[in-house]
C-alpha cells in the first residue's frame, strides 16, 4: 500500500496528514482555513487520493505559517507514500477549465524540487482575508518537500475563486497520472537509476 502518514508540530501549526495513494478521493480535511479545506478536497477527488489532514495554526497572526507547513507536510507525505518510485509514469499533465478561467499543471516526480508558478493573479483576497499569495507559497513548500518538479500556468481567468479552482483540480489530475503505476515499467522510470 502506498499510504503515508506525517506528523509536524512547531510553536506555529499542529499538522498531522494521512495520504493513501491508491485510494478513492475520500477526505477528512479540517485546516482551519474553509477555501483551504475546499481546494484540498478537489485535489484529492481528482486525484483519486484518500487524504486526512488535521491542521491548526496560529491563523490570529496570519494564515502563511499554516499554509506553508501544510504544504511542508503533504510534500513529506507524497515523498513517503511514493517509496522508490519503482513503476511509476513519474510525468503527469493536466489542463482544466472552470468556468472563465484554464489552468494547466505539470509535473516531473524526478527528485529534483522546482516550481515554476505562472500565476498573474497573485495578489488580491479571499473570504475572510486569505491572501492569494499564500497558495505560491504552499506549492513552493509542497514541491520543495516532494522533492517534485511543478509548472503550474492559469492561461487566463478573471475570478480569484475559479482561479484557484482549476489549478487544484488540474493538480489533482496531473498528480494522479505521475504516481500512476505503468506496468510496462518494473524499474525506476529514469536513465540515472535512482530518482
Amino acid at each position: 500500500m502506498r499510504t503515508a502518514k506525517i506528523e509536524r508540530k512547531t510553536r506555529e501549526t499542529d499538522i498531522t496528514i494521512e495520504l493513501s495513494l491508491d485510494g478513492k478521493g475520500e477526505t477528512d480535511i479540517s485546516t482551519s482555513i474553509p477555501f483551504l479545506d475546499h481546494m484540498l478536497n478537489l485535489m484529492s477527488f481528482h486525484g483519486l487520493f484518500d487524504l486526512t489532514v488535521k491542521a491548526t495554526g496560529d491563523i490570529e497572526i496570519d494564515f502563511h505559517h499554516l499554509m506553508e507547513d501544510i504544504g511542508i507536510t503533504m510534500g513529506e507525505a507524497l515523498k513517503k507514500a511514493l517509496g522508490d518510485k519503482k513503476g511509476i509514469r513519474r510525468f503527469g499533465e493536466a489542463t482544466i477549465p472552470m468556468d472563465e478561467s484554464l489552468a494547466q499543471v505539470v509535473i516531473d516526480l524526478s527528485g529534483r524540487p522546482y516550481l515554476v508558478y505562472g500565476v498573474k493573479r497573485r495578489q488580491g483576497t479571499l473570504r475572510r482575508g486569505l491572501e492569494v499569495s499564500l497558495f505560491e507559497d504552499f506549492f513552493r513548500a509542497f514541491s520543495n518537500h516532494a522533492m517534485m518538479n511543478l509548472h503550474i500556468d492559469v492561461r487566463y481567468g478573471r475570478d480569484l475563486h475559479h482561479i484557484l479552482e482549476a489549478v487544484f483540480k488540474a493538480f489533482g489530475r496531473a498528480l494522479r497520472e505521475a504516481v500512476s503505476v505503468d506496468q510496462k515499467v518494473r524499474s525506476v522510470p529514469t536513465t540515472k537509476g535512482k530518482l
